[in-house]
């Protein structure tokens, strides 16, 4: 199942797993990482039981994972699995997608990261507009991945951050 293609209902059943990167990813890491993810989600199972999944690369910088739950839920074991490939990922390319010390937004249409003291420091010290949006990587459901991955600054969790 591919999320641009699936017959995912929106529901909050189908859990979401996001991996962010901290940089965007080159035409042909996009491609290994679109590869191993077809080959590995296609044998993904939890205790012998194929898991319904797809994936997504969001902004070209995120690795959005969905697992339909209402036919088979993930385990300790599969979630450990998929951590596997994607660290391998992470190793190859040095893509920081374990970092969570980090916060991604966007600014005049282009997605930017940086070290989460140092996006507070500028946020409270009024150096990043406040016009920005926020990416939101908590999200743990479809719904919420839908309508709340990418919030205004305000809105956001940073919001607390403002002035």
């Amino acid at each position: 199942m591919k999320i641009e293609e699936s017959d995912i209902i929106e529901t909050n059943d189908y859990k979401v797993i996001i991996y962010p990167a901290s940089r965007a990813f080159t035409a042909k890491e996009c491609k290994t990482i679109a590869e191993k993810l077809y080959d590995f989600l296609g044998t993904w199972a939890a205790h012998g039981k194929p898991l319904s999944s797809s994936f997504k690369i969001e902004k070209n910088q995120f690795i959005i994972i969905v697992v339909d739950e209402e036919k088979e839920m993930t385990s300790g074991c599969s979630i450990d699995s998929l951590n596997g490939i994607m660290r391998e990922l992470d190793n190859e390319f040095q893509l920081g997608l374990f970092d969570r010390m980090k916060a991604s937004y966007v600014e005049n249409g282009e997605v930017k990261t940086m070290k989460l003291q140092d996006f507070r420091q500028a946020v409270k010290n009024n150096e990043i507009s406040t016009d920005i949006e926020v990416f939101d990587f908590s999200k743990d459901t479809y719904i919420s991945f839908l309508s709340d991955f990418l919030l205004p600054l305000q809105r956001s969790w940073a919001g607390i951050y403002v002035q």
